[in-house]
């Protein structure tokens, strides 16, 4: 049992879930999750809205042609992020060995576990049911060996299952699945390695690295290790986001400073918010802008003191925008991220001489308050008023 120890559970279609708890009504229907504006895309999808080939992150326009009788609806992401810290709190309850990937899945190691909760399938069960139980959704779980192959397995079993893949059968399962199964192999390596009669992974574990190598570069032994299970990595306990943040597409590319500005301060908002229902303030902001052709610049500013205010996170991202100077053309994305983060419990925060950085997080927490008990759309800045007029509006 301890060499078939690490865990990979992964939500099934984790945004639909949780807004089906409360609208259990489209259970069975093709749901999904995103803004229906022309530019945007797919964050979730229901497996009935999945069966038409709506896939996460394809353009909301596709998705629609696709899947017509779609209901879409628009995400919230801070409820998304709560019931993230409600499973992420379940995996920790079982094991301190909990690797995050993502809000809705990770690797647990549980060989310490074993001695007080049963064997990993055993486990593995359990947390479905806490998950179905506790939270109201669904999760598929691989065990392996590894963590590459549990997380083939949680895929392979989807969605709300569960596949234990021992050690001893590893190879034989792995020998058996489309050479795309193997991390690293997406759509362009696998068709460079069907031009040389490569199809399953069977066939890459029987090709000499050399030969990989010569097609793929270094990844061509990076791959052949994973055809023969060979996944030396432990899974590393990662309690902290890394960073955290909002962008938003715009549905048609614009140059207007004031309008640019004023997203900035949305989108600042949006990050503050997640930063203090987090508990954690940011010690780097950073600017993301695409233009018209996709081109993608980044600009960053670390700051001496941390911070989750969303004015002070504004200040910044102003400045950093400032900083590009003219733009050469129309702007299509912009975004808003916070880096470096840490607990706001295990930070001291500077207090201003004036008090100014301090009324905005009173302010600002005065507004979570609000929201929590009334909506977040009680309550808006100024300068993004007009704009939640023209929401209506349409």
């Amino acid at each position: 049992m301890r060499r078939t120890s690490i865990l990979h559970v992964d939500m099934d279609a984790f945004f639909v879930s949780v807004e089906l708890r409360s609208r259990p009504d489209l259970r069975g229907k093709p749901v999904i999750v995103g803004f229906p504006a022309e530019r945007s895309v797919v964050l979730s999808a229901s497996y009935e809205a999945r069966a038409t080939g709506v896939k996460s992150a394809m353009p909301m326009a596709i998705a629609m042609r696709m899947c017509p009788a779609a209901i879409i609806i628009e995400p919230r992401h801070k409820l998304y992020y709560q019931v993230s810290g409600q499973i992420m709190n379940i995996f920790s309850s079982i094991t301190d060995l909990v690797e995050p990937l993502s809000v809705d899945e990770a690797f647990l190691d549980v060989k310490g576990a074993i001695r007080r909760l049963g064997s990993p399938l055993d486990i593995g069960h359990m947390i479905r049911a806490r998950v179905q139980s506790e939270l109201g959704i669904t999760a598929s779980v691989g065990i392996a060996g590894t963590k590459f192959v549990a997380k083939i397995a949680s895929t392979r079993c989807k969605p709300d299952g569960i596949l234990q893949i021992d050690a001893e059968d590893t190879l034989s399962y792995l020998h058996s699945l489309p050479v795309n199964a193997l991390w690293g192999v997406g759509g362009r390596t696998g068709e460079v390695l069907a031009r040389l009669g490569i199809r399953t992974v069977a066939d890459v574990a029987a090709t000499p690295v050399a030969s990989l190598k010569k097609v793929l570069g270094a990844a061509g032994e990076h791959v052949h290790r994973l055809s023969l299970g060979i996944d030396p990595r432990p899974v590393t306990p990662t309690r902290l986001e890394k960073s955290i943040g909002a962008e938003e597409t715009f549905s048609t590319d614009t140059t207007d400073p004031a309008l640019l500005n004023r997203e900035l301060l949305r989108l600042s908002h949006r990050t503050a918010t997640r930063l203090r229902s987090s508990d954690m303030l940011a010690r780097t902001i950073a600017l993301k802008l695409r233009y018209a052709d996709f081109s993608t610049v980044t600009r960053s500013r670390t700051l001496h003191t941390p911070v989750d205010s969303a004015q002070l996170i504004y200040e910044v991202a102003v400045g950093l925008l400032e900083s590009l100077g003219p733009r050469a053309q129309s702007v299509r994305l912009v975004g808003v991220r916070a880096e470096q983060l840490e607990p706001t419990a295990r930070t001291s925060m500077q207090l201003s001489l004036d008090g100014r950085d301090d009324n905005w997080r009173a302010a600002e927490q005065a507004l979570d308050r609000v929201a929590e008990r009334f909506g977040s759309k009680t309550l808006l800045p100024a300068a993004l008023l007009e704009r939640a007029r023209q929401a209506e509006d349409q």
